[in-house]
């Protein structure tokens, strides 16, 4: 087997990963397209680099959907 073989299948792994996550993510606003990558797996370097944001924005937002989430399901019905 050729030892470059590895390293191409590596890259046009990566280039299927890519143009898969551009098919996702496509017409979303910024958080939805985070939320989206964070639930399939995708570290906040990863999501950056995808939709072309740096990694603290992904991570201050995902901190945000968070906080959003846990206000929803912690308010109780007042009587």
């Amino acid at each position: 087997m050729d030892e470059k073989t590895p390293s191409a299948l590596g890259q046009k792994l990566d280039t299927i990963i890519k143009l898969m996550v551009l098919a996702i993510v496509e017409g979303k606003s910024q958080a939805e397209q985070i939320r989206l990558l964070s639930a399939a797996g995708f570290r906040p370097k990863e999501i950056a680099e995808a939709i072309g944001t740096t990694p603290n924005t992904v991570r201050v937002t995902l901190f945000s959907l968070r906080k959003h989430k846990k206000g929803k399901t912690s308010r109780k019905k007042k009587v």
